[in-house]
């Protein structure tokens, strides 16, 4: 730890999309490190369910309604989750909405729902909690994008438009808080086992993993668990001061190869 700059003994911290998938298991590891955790998403009953397991295993959580995509439900969950906590040392802006469709077959109207989720989200997400931490001179926001940045997938294209805009909006930021003492860090994870998918029609998700496939975005069939991201989530927040890892690209190993 910086002698010059330390952490506060204290780190509440935010997460948003916290009712499954990545969101869920770093909600469970940032506390099982010390943080106090704010769960955020739209199904309250299930981050109740979540806060409760978290709160009998020692830790201290809280749970409030969050829809990213309404400028109200940001500022109310915010203004709550600091009621509760204190201010807010670290943010994990992870809620996201993908659905499969050919790009020039799905309504428009659609396709902007996605972008304002997947982007214009996590902009208000910063938007809410940034400035006070910038006022602090220290604090993490962490963005979780995905793998379409830089390798866009098939069928999945307003999904990929928005993680290409959600780096170039992090890339910005990064420099913009350049000797503020916040750190705007993003995780880019591969493909993953998580909640996101889950209502998908099973012969449109077979389809678009065929296209994968086709277009070799599937070179083997590992995926990772929803906990290395939270792991990995983890350890960019527990950096000490000083120290900022900006991006991290975590990925599936492929299976080891028998020798022949």
């Amino acid at each position: 730890m910086s002698r010059k700059y330390p952490h506060p003994e204290r780190r509440p911290a935010v997460i948003t999309g916290a009712s499954s998938g990545i969101g869920a298991e770093t909600a469970k590891v940032l506390a099982a490190a010390g943080h106090p955790v704010a769960l955020g998403a739209r199904r309250v009953g299930v981050l109740e369910e979540i806060a409760a397991a978290i709160r009998a295993e020692g830790g201290e959580a809280v749970a409030h309604a969050l829809d990213v995509s309404d400028d109200g439900s940001v500022a109310d969950f915010a203004a709550k989750a600091t009621a509760d906590l204190g201010d807010i040392e670290v943010v994990v802006s992870n809620a996201a909405l993908v659905a499969p469709g050919a790009t020039i077959e799905v309504s428009s109207e659609r396709f902007a729902r996605e972008i304002d989720l997947n982007l214009v989200g996590a902009h208000r997400v910063a938007r809410a909690f940034v400035p006070a931490m910038v006022g602090r001179r220290r604090g993490d926001i962490v963005f979780v994008s995905s793998d379409v940045a830089v390798r866009a997938r098939p069928f999945m294209s307003a999904y990929s438009a928005g993680k290409w805009g959600l780096e170039g909006m992090v890339s910005a930021l990064q420099m913009e808080l350049e000797g503020t003492g916040v750190r705007a860090s993003i995780i880019r994870p591969g493909p993953t086992w998580s909640g996101m998918g889950a209502d998908w029609d099973a012969d449109e998700a077979a389809f678009v993993l065929d296209q994968w496939v086709r277009f070799g975005l599937a070179r083997h069939p590992h995926f990772l668990k929803a906990r290395a991201h939270a792991d990995a989530i983890a350890t960019i927040v527990g950096a000490p001061r000083g120290v900022h890892l900006s991006l991290l690209d975590v990925n599936p190993e492929a299976p080891v190869e028998e020798k022949p």
